[in-house]
């Protein structure tokens, strides 16, 4: 039996002690729909079985088949309270759940997470779980992010079924159902609006062990003395305590502000009401061993660190939505996050997205065909999933951005979808197409540009804030620490790591650094790690090689900030 992963609580901003974590061995049978043939495993739960962590590894799910998992759990009558929930963290892609061979429900959408109710299902002592799972990759027109049966190059290893943490917990019927936290810098005050079906509950925000502000109401608009902002510099955070006549959740909030301001020349993106230079690194979240789901807890935090020693202050988190404890530990440690949506629709056509952008070939996103979105139910499955990510990351103290879309894949709508998105959220800051294919001054608050192959430039007289997010991508091949001894790529392959940080210096104080005077509010250098055949990240696939000195680092990012 595998050591069990991820069993810290997985909802740190809603947090409850009625908790049981479902990680671990579970049965596992992958057949043909039907079932035609079927192989029977064990399976480390929440690894996918694509991957090496979920001790399978040796197979690839395809459109026609399915996997089928099970496992028994208990249920104590002290644990059973008025209503039973079952938690997934995420599950690639389609499911249906059973419990004690009854239905509980079933689901649709790779990287959300979901529940069901269970109250009835469920008995004290032995209870089952039976979760069928299908999954049609890129075959399909759902958000899959970089997921592709013939993976290679920018594509990687596709896997399916449990991904994130699966859970139980029992709660009593007036139950802290979700919050809303919404600082208020400005005016030194928080808004929390609390979901429950309960007439009687308290709030209590907390610094450190000390009270320091409470009320009783549902929508509570509570003054917070002597604020201490949040910043990447100085991550200061509230606890807050909510209680019913029968529940009691723990969640916390930063006090910090995210805008767009003028500094006499340019507009910037401001923190906290000043000007602030985003220096950060596109983040894909892919482990050699777990691909989408990190290796456990501790991985997330050094990986973050590192970043964060080197002296980055952002991460963009690419076409994924991570696991929430990952948020939490950006919040904590203190890193910034764009939150890029995950991209899906038609097939990506390279010719359309990555060879006439260089040309300068422009399009209308509301005519469809050409960026691969006629399907309806594939557009509207999109912004639905839109409208979930934006509720579920709502009270993310580091999300300072969203980005829409990705160099024209999935694109479709921008202008509309901008507007919805500012609805829905009015307090982050919006890339609507990063890349290209932008629709114009009105549809964006960003120019987003990309620049791997060109010398970095601006645009001269753009009205936006100017933003390179995405830029570099120097790569080393480090021996012994790569996927495919014979298979590389990356846009600029050095030679030795004297190289690569002669190079990198080059690129940052000739290039990068002038433009800040020319009205460049952010840079996103590609990228975190190394991924499968990309061998473009400051580490390696594996985590073990740091391919530039910390140090080197340090003191060029230091110089990324206004003057």
């Amino acid at each position: 039996m595998k050591i069990i992963s991820h069993t810290e609580y997985p909802r740190p901003q809603l947090e409850r002690i009625s908790y049981i974590n479902l990680n671990g061995e579970w049965d596992l049978s992958h057949s043909k729909q039907g079932p035609v043939t079927k192989t029977n495993y064990k399976i480390n739960v929440p690894f996918s079985p694509e991957t090496s962590a979920s001790g399978i590894g040796n197979f690839i799910l395809q459109p026609n088949e399915e996997l089928i998992y099970k496992r028994e759990f208990d249920l104590s009558s002290e644990f059973i309270k008025e209503i039973t929930l079952l938690h997934f963290g995420a599950v690639d892609y389609a499911c249906v759940c059973y419990i004690n061979k009854k239905e509980a429900g079933s689901h649709k959408g790779g990287f959300l997470p979901f529940q069901f109710d269970i109250t009835r299902l469920i008995q004290i002592g032995k209870n089952e779980i039976q979760l069928i799972v299908t999954d049609p990759t890129d075959t399909g027109t759902q958000s899959r992010g970089k997921q592709k049966l013939k993976r290679g190059g920018i594509w990687y290893t596709p896997q399916s079924g449990i991904w994130q943490t699966v859970w139980l917990e029992s709660v009593s019927k007036d139950y802290v159902k979700d919050l809303k936290i919404t600082p208020n810098i400005d005016t030194e005050s928080v808004e929390i609006i609390v979901d429950t079906e309960s007439s009687a509950i308290t709030i209590q925000i907390l610094d450190g062990e000390k009270i320091i502000a409470e009320s009783s109401k549902q929508n509570a608009n509570i003054k917070i003395p002597n604020m201490q902002l949040w910043s990447p510099d100085d991550p200061k955070l509230y606890s807050v305590l909510i209680k019913t006549p029968g529940d009691a959740v723990k969640s916390y909030f930063g006090m910090r502000k995210f805008s767009i301001g003028f500094d006499g020349k340019f507009k910037r993106l401001f923190l906290n009401n000043k000007p602030y230079f985003h220096n950060g690194l596109l983040d894909q979240g892919y482990w050699s061993e777990g691909l989408l789901t990190p290796p456990d807890d501790e991985s997330m935090v050094k990986e973050i660190k590192l970043m964060k020693e080197m002296g980055f202050n952002m991460l963009r988190k690419h076409i994924k939505i991570e696991p929430l404890r990952w948020y939490y530990h950006c919040d904590r440690l203190g890193i910034l996050v764009w939150q890029d949506f995950v991209c899906g629709g038609g097939p990506y056509e390279a010719w359309k997205v990555a060879y006439l952008p260089f040309i300068g070939w422009k399009t209308n996103d509301t005519k469809y065909k050409f960026l691969n979105r006629t399907d309806e139910s594939g557009r509207n499955e999109f912004i639905s999933e839109m409208n979930k990510t934006v509720n579920l990351l709502k009270n993310t103290v580091s999300l300072s951005v969203w980005v829409l879309f990705n160099e024209g894949w999935g694109q479709f709508d921008s202008i509309k979808l901008t507007s919805e998105l500012k609805k829905l959220d009015n307090t982050r800051t919006i890339d609507s197409v990063s890349g290209w294919y932008d629709q114009g001054k009105d549809s964006s608050d960003l120019k987003s540009l990309h620049l791997y192959y060109q010398k970095l430039k601006v645009p001269k007289n753009e009205k936006r804030v100017i933003v390179l997010s995405e830029f570099g991508g120097y790569s080393l091949k480090t021996d012994g620490h790569v996927y495919d001894e014979n298979k590389l790529f990356g846009y600029k392959i050095l030679p030795n790591k004297e190289s690569l940080e002669k190079e990198y210096r080059n690129l940052i104080e000739k290039e990068l650094i002038p433009l800040i005077d020319k009205g460049l509010s952010a840079s996103i250098y590609t990228q975190v790690s190394d991924v499968e055949e990309e061998i473009n990240g400051i580490v390696t696939f594996d985590r073990k090689v740091v391919k530039f000195d910390i140090d080197f680092m340090r003191k060029l990012n230091s110089k990324l900030v206004y003057r």
